[in-house]
């Protein structure tokens, strides 16, 4: 059976092990440019060790942001301001992948210019909160805003922002892209039966109708920059958003994978939502059936740590791990793992702060003393 440290072969890149930093928002992007700093290029270069990293979700326009101090891709400059961050992991012999998002819904009005979000449908989400900025203009969790529907006719201009997004990732060094398609956001908006009742071809009863939006997507951007750059990350099943259940889903999800497949990706990211969202559960046998509707590259992502992670690996359910919070306040994760080191414990109310502070500052073992510490169990 492989281990959690044996190297992998992700298309033409062969990963150092097969464990996924996973994307993770850490709202550090502090200034009107949405630029990433020097503090963003030290922050990824320090958790090089990880097989590869995916980046928090870079928006691929104004419109398309959805928390406040996220990064963006869309200009020169945030271009620019990338290659320092893929330049200082490289040097670490690091790979990473940066994850365009556009949130659709799943955002609030002072975030996006004042304007009212998109969507499939003009429905919001309900006790759902964005991190945004009050009417005094100070960070705070607000309320999503109700959106509009799309015009059929503004569709394909969305799916030009995140080609657009995906060929500016590449000037700026990535090694790929993760298309966000998971947590409520704009694709998961289209992708589910029971929130998209629209009556064109983007919407409705149809299967084919509600996954062609994310489908057109995928394929201009694996024309832009290959299909081996790119990955997707979907949340069967998830709730995060107000995303309700509807009557086809697992029948949507596996035609949608299906297509993934005989799109020859670089990956598949499959979140399990099931340990950090209340009543959300998943079909016995449902992951069983998406691990054989794919075939090739299965990430796994919920929960995971060093013992499960490696059962996981051991049962077949996936290729790489993906792991999020032990991240954060470890920087040689890999290495305390592979060595059954404690953990530092993260500080929750630094995720989204400003500055050096629970961003930076965490030690690789030895730098300073480990406390607090935590055992070596799953971090939802």
């Amino acid at each position: 059976m492989p281990s959690l440290f044996d190297p992998y072969p992700l298309g033409r890149i062969l990963l150092a092990n097969r464990i996924v930093m996973a994307p993770m928002e850490r709202s550090r992007a502090r200034n009107p440019g949405m630029t990433a700093d020097e503090n963003t290029a030290l922050y990824f270069a320090q958790r090089a060790s990880a097989g590869f990293i995916v980046t928090g979700s870079l928006s691929i326009s104004i419109e398309g942001h959805g928390w406040g101090f996220a990064p963006g891709l869309f200009n020169q400059a945030q271009v620019d301001s990338w290659r320092q961050v893929t330049d200082a992991v490289h040097a670490k012999g690091g790979v990473i992948f940066a994850q365009l998002r556009h949130a659709g819904r799943s955002t609030h009005t002072s975030i996006i210019g004042g304007r009212p979000p998109v969507s499939s449908v003009p429905l919001q989400a309900r006790n759902t909160v964005t991190f945004a900025l009050d009417e005094a203009g100070n960070p705070a969790y607000l309320p999503q805003s109700k959106p509009r529907a799309l015009r059929t006719d503004e569709i394909a201009r969305i799916t030009l922002e995140f080609e657009q997004a995906a060929r500016n990732a590449i000037a700026a060094g990535f090694d790929g892209v993760e298309l966000h398609a998971a947590n409520g956001y704009l694709f998961d908006q289209f992708i589910n039966g029971a929130l998209n009742t629209r009556e064109d071809r983007y919407g409705g009863a149809s299967i084919a109708n509600r996954l062609r939006f994310t489908l057109e997507t995928l394929d201009a951007v694996t024309a832009a920059i290959g299909s081996e750059r790119t990955g997707m990350r979907l949340s069967p099943y998830g709730r995060y958003g107000d995303i309700p259940p509807f009557q086809d889903e697992a029948q949507t999800y596996l035609t949608l994978v299906r297509e993934m497949s005989r799109r020859r990706l670089a990956y598949l990211h499959f979140s399990d939502q099931t340990r950090w969202v209340d009543d959300v559960t998943i079909p016995k046998g449902f992951q069983e059936e998406l691990r054989q509707a794919y075939d090739g590259t299965l990430m796994l992502a919920g929960g995971y740590l060093g013992d499960n992670g490696q059962a996981a690996l051991d049962m077949g359910h996936a290729d790489l791990i993906v792991m999020g919070k032990p991240f954060l306040a470890n920087p040689d994760l890999v290495e305390r793992l592979r060595n059954r080191w404690p953990l530092n414990a993260a500080d929750p109310a630094t995720f989204y702060t400003a500055g050096p502070k629970g961003y930076i500052d965490y030690p690789r073992r030895g730098e300073a003393i480990d406390e607090p510490s935590t055992p070596q169990v799953a971090i939802a």
